[in-house]
């Protein structure tokens, strides 16, 4: 059997349209990925990721969100809770480390509740970026802390509440968005901190959290590491920085390939993504000519992504311990009582 395509696409709407099913059945992207533009009513949004899934013809099939909580939300009141920022948990934990640690779990509990209730199986989250003084506000409260090991500390608090409901997490952005001065979705960001002061802040997060089973790719340019290409098309930043510095050995995603901070033609894109060792390229605007070009320039997971998806599905399988709907009111209920200045 011909593993899926090293791809995970968009849609363009609340609804599959003909033209785009018979697309996925023919591309075969490995699973797709939600936006605003796609939730409506918690039936119409669960009814989509069914014929998503329906389209390839997995029921494995992974639906990813972005469901941070703060500003980046796609499921949104009425039909979900309004959930607070890293910025806010990380707050609560400079004060209370404990209490910290405890919101932020069971605040990705709550996430993972939700993303679940429309089918949603992977959540990109948490964000491990350093809020530095320069930090574009394109990352900003989506930061929890300004040093790397109360990060790290919330990030696995995050990330342990949303493997415990069933969900993937993942970290992002590999190997640290923090010190970007511009915004990835317009221009590529460039990096000229030391190596060695990268190592002892910005990368450290992600080597603290290596063992999670999913990754994103950060589009930046660090000179220290490759002065020629952004860490999503670098060979040697993928190896050298994120595989063997870092030691993340699981599912390595592209961030989203429509972001214009690469350069050159969409297929390219997902090419050189592909080719410098990303696992899975990622593209999320669902424009129909920009995938087929992607898909014309991608093929099937490797083996080794293979294993990596793989191995993510176990890691799941191994730490899932639901709450169930009563613990989730206590964990809601609980939550309120911790940031009483959000709720």
């Amino acid at each position: 059997m011909t593993p899926p395509r090293a791809v995970i696409f968009g849609c363009t709407g609340p609804d599959l349209t003909a033209d785009e099913r018979a697309f996925f059945r023919d591309a075969d992207p490995l699973g797709f990925i939600l936006f605003a533009r796609n939730v409506d009513s918690p039936e119409r949004t669960r009814r989509l990721v069914e014929d998503l899934r329906s389209s390839v013809a997995r029921a494995e099939a992974p639906v990813l969100i972005d469901q941070e909580g703060g500003r980046v939300a796609r499921l949104r009141p009425p039909h979900w809770r309004k959930a607070p920022s890293a910025r806010l948990l990380g707050e609560l934990y400079a004060r209370d480390p404990e209490h910290g640690l405890e919101a932020t779990l069971l605040n990705s509990r709550l996430l993972a509740a939700d993303v679940a209730s429309v089918g949603g199986d992977v959540d990109c989250l948490p964000v491990l970026d350093i809020a530095f003084p320069e930090t574009h506000a394109v990352i900003g409260d989506r930061a929890y802390a300004d040093r790397p090991e109360p990060v790290a500390a919330l990030g696995r608090a995050a990330a342990e509440g949303l493997l415990a409901e069933g969900v993937i997490p993942v970290i992002k952005h590999i190997p640290g968005h923090g010190r970007a001065t511009v915004d990835s979705h317009a221009l590529l960001p460039r990096v000229t901190a030391p190596r060695d002061l990268l190592e002892r802040t910005d990368f450290l997060p992600f080597k603290l959290l290596s063992d999670l089973p999913w990754a994103m790719t950060g589009h930046l340019l660090f000179d220290a590491v490759d002065s020629e290409a952004a860490i999503t098309v670098s060979a040697r930043g993928v190896k050298e920085i994120i595989r063997d510095h870092i030691g993340f050995d699981g599912l390595l995603l592209s961030d989203d390939l429509s972001m214009q901070a690469l350069g050159g033609s969409l297929g390219d894109r997902a090419n050189r993504a592909l080719a410098a060792g990303c696992d899975v390229a990622l593209h999320c605007n669902g424009r129909m000519a920009e995938m087929a070009e992607i898909a014309g320039r991608t093929g099937p997971l490797t083996q080794a992504a293979g294993r990596r998806f793989d191995a993510g599905r176990s890691f799941l399988a191994r730490h899932r311990a639901p709450a169930g709907k009563a613990g989730l009111a206590d964990a809601a209920q609980r939550l309120a009582a911790l940031l009483p200045e959000w709720g």
